[in-house]
């Protein structure tokens, strides 16, 4: 074995529990014989595949070998992969690539396409199945950036990790030294492929956490865990972090932890995972701040949806609810992003959004921590659209729009007659407030289940989702639903 499939072995050992990697067709070799093909030397047809244990729990993985004919993909290559799905998909465990190829394999053309047809097949039938994770250390290029996209969760190595479907110098107008469309920056922050960046040995971390938090598969839930914080845990001054709500998560998390997936993509939604009495519960929220590690607000957002956020947060409801994993949602929105790129896309986008919480049959919890205005605050997982369980912060705004738009609105003659406009809309805006859209106005009517205090979000979100543990929801008979 060469020093580059030393390394593709390394990759799965560092990975992996020590000693527990067991290999799975070690001897498969390339069949091909064209262009020379026999002289070619091709050990494991250049991808490491087998299976070990991550903290004990059972996964599958393949790791490419970027010294096999730059880890190209063959036939045989291909045939290996497919056969490791298959094995994941009887024992219910998720599948894990370490990803480092060239893309396809030209001496094997319509045999290297038929293989790889092969793969995407087995990754779709495996979708919403068994959790499916890519790791990208080198090339990702062509077919294989497809494949990488269909996986659940990809990581990306922040220097040499490379994913592209055509290649930065491929595109018309560009060059990689103008745009390097293939780097782990613009992956994360652009296209929102890549849920996280780091260097490898983050990555290993990284998915150990994600794998031990995960269920297996979507009929065992074995992701449950020891739970050694307090269930009545006060959150003292948590109401300060209305504005970043990543931070308002890992406050009301056990222990503090919260694993935020695609934080660079669309930041001013929040998408990610937390613990709650030791069971994992997928969160969404809007966010109009960031702060950074040393306290100081990095950015800020004017609390509007984007069609990057109302995507970024379909698709995490939708892997949420096909792995039974219950889902928190924190909402701070006032309406659209009104950008003309955005309007292209918001209307799908939000309609997008609004489906898969309508969709999805999981305990739903939704807390209103801030504005809740118009039709943007029912496509966060309002009442409506069937939240379980809707609890509003003491000061939080719920209605149509902000109470002083409204009142300049309804009274504009009057306002234009007064000696004193600015008192008169306030005057008006504040008995709209009380009337339509305060905490209690929502309350009063339903929408709202219970007003509570920001410091008891924990112990009430946790004894709500205690509650709803037994759920059980029907939707009508379909095959599937095509919004």
């Amino acid at each position: 074995m060469s020093n580059s499939a030393t390394s593709a072995s390394n990759r799965i050992n560092l990975l992996l529990d020590e000693n527990s990697f067991v290999e799975v067709g070690g001897y498969v070799t390339a069949r091909n014989t064209d262009f020379n093909m026999t002289a070619q030397e091709t050990p494991a047809d250049g991808v490491v595949t087998g299976y070990g244990t991550i903290e004990g729990n059972l996964v599958y993985v393949y790791s490419q070998d970027a010294s096999v004919l730059g880890g190209s993909v063959g036939e045989m290559h291909a045939k290996k992969i497919s056969n490791i799905y298959g094995m994941a998909m009887k024992m219910g465990a998720p599948v894990i690539g370490l990803l480092d190829c060239a893309g396809l394999r030209l001496q094997e053309a319509t045999d290297a396409l038929s293989g790889f047809g092969n793969l995407y097949l087995n990754q779709a039938m495996a979708s919403g199945v068994i959790p499916q994770i890519s790791a990208i250390f080198g090339t990702c290029g062509g077919g294989m950036a497809v494949s990488a996209a269909m996986t659940d969760f990809t990581f990306m190595e922040g220097k040499n990790g490379k994913l592209f479907v055509n290649s930065p110098n491929a595109l018309e107008g560009n060059h990689v030294s103008k745009c390097d469309t293939s780097s782990a920056v613009f992956q994360s922050e652009e296209t929102g492929v890549a849920d996280f960046v780091g260097t490898e040995e983050e990555i290993y971390s990284e998915i150990r956490s994600l794998v031990s938090i995960l269920p297996a598969n979507n009929e065992d839930d074995m992701s449950y865990d020891e739970c050694t914080d307090d269930l009545n845990r006060v959150c003292e001054g948590l109401e300060g972090w209305a504005g970043d709500t990543a931070e308002a998560l890992k406050a009301v998390s056990d222990d503090n932890f919260f694993m935020e997936v695609k934080a660079a993509y669309a930041p001013s939604m929040v998408t990610g995972f937390i613990r709650l009495n030791g069971s994992t519960v997928g969160c969404v929220a809007n966010r109009t701040e960031v702060y950074g590690e040393d306290g100081q607000k990095k950015d800020t957002f004017d609390g509007s949806l984007t069609s990057r956020g109302c995507d970024k947060a379909a698709e995490f409801v939708n892997f949420c609810d096909a792995f039974e994993i219950p889902v928190l949602t924190l909402v701070n929105v006032k309406g659209y992003q009104a950008v003309k790129c955005t309007e292209k896309k918001i209307a799908k986008a939000a309609a997008g959004l609004t489906y898969a919480y309508a969709n999805a049959t999981v305990p739903k919890v939704t807390v209103i921590v801030g504005q809740a205005y118009g039709s943007a605050y029912l496509t966060m997982c309002s009442k409506a659209i069937g939240a379980d369980i809707v609890y509003a912060w003491p000061n939080a705004a719920i209605g149509m729009m902000d109470a002083k738009e409204a009142a300049k609105i309804m009274y504009a003659d009057e306002i234009a007659k007064a000696d004193d406009a600015v008192a008169l809309i306030n005057e008006k805006a504040a008995e709209y407030a009380a009337l339509q859209s305060s905490a209690q106005a929502a309350a009063r009517r339903g929408y709202v289940d219970d007003i509570i205090e920001a410091c008891d979000t924990r112990k009430r979100v946790i004894a709500a989702f205690e509650m709803l543990f037994t759920k059980r929801e029907e939707r009508p008979a379909k095959k599937h639903g095509t919004v």
